[in-house]
């Protein structure tokens, strides 16, 4: 299948199909089996439910953290306007490669998501509107989670919103139990979503806003 070509005699890039992502995503997941906590793309309805946040109008900076082969970042920049920012924060090398292959419209920035201030001081962002959030809570430790949630609420500030999602089918460990208690620790509202059943496996998500001073 070829492409039309675009304004300017350029031929545009082709979305990726799901046999494309989805074989990116195994790859990944083959790479670095202790990091990837989901066992495939998020579905088009929980992107949907992530993006909520993202401001329609205006110029807002929304930072997606672990996008992977960019389900979501997919749904995120259909929401975002024009002249709006998206960066999105990737730890892994080869699939910083492939969304910079097939996303064209994102800023993809490699690097590990524990360090969100450091990595958007060097952009020369002080302040985001939204931080939407695709990494593995469970597999972290306590000071992980904790170092990634102080990033992400000194980066949404007191009027910026936050969300990410947890699986159904572990709503009663004691990780997710400890998870939940961290983000009501870390932010003065936390509202929980319907499940999305529409995903693999349902899933639902948590959405945060104004951070609680330490």
């Amino acid at each position: 299948m070829t492409s039309e070509p675009a304004p300017g005699g350029t031929a545009a890039r082709p979305t990726p199909g799901p046999v494309a992502a989805r074989r990116a995503f195994l790859s990944a997941a083959l790479r670095r089996p202790a990091t990837m906590g989901a066992v495939a793309p998020s579905s088009e309805r929980l992107g949907a439910v992530l993006a909520s946040i993202v401001p329609s109008q205006g110029e807002p900076v929304v930072v997606e953290l672990g996008p992977g082969t960019g389900a979501v970042s997919a749904v995120i920049s259909r929401r975002l306007p024009a002249g709006g920012r998206h960066l999105a924060v990737e730890l892994d090398p080869d699939m910083v490669a492939y969304l910079n292959r097939t996303r064209p419209e994102l800023e993809v920035v490699q690097g590990n998501a524990a360090h969100l201030s450091a990595l958007l001081a060097e952009r020369g962002v002080a302040r985001v509107d939204a931080v939407i959030c695709g990494l593995p809570w469970a597999l972290f430790d306590d000071a992980t989670q904790a170092e990634l949630l102080g990033g992400i609420s000194a980066a949404v500030g007191p009027t910026g919103a936050f969300t990410t999602f947890a699986y159904l089918h572990g709503m009663t460990l004691a990780a997710a139990r400890r998870f939940r208690a961290s983000l009501r620790h870390t932010f003065d509202e936390v509202v929980v979503s319907a499940t999305v059943w529409r995903n693999l496996p349902p899933a639902f998500v948590y959405v945060c806003r104004r951070p609680l001073l330490p």
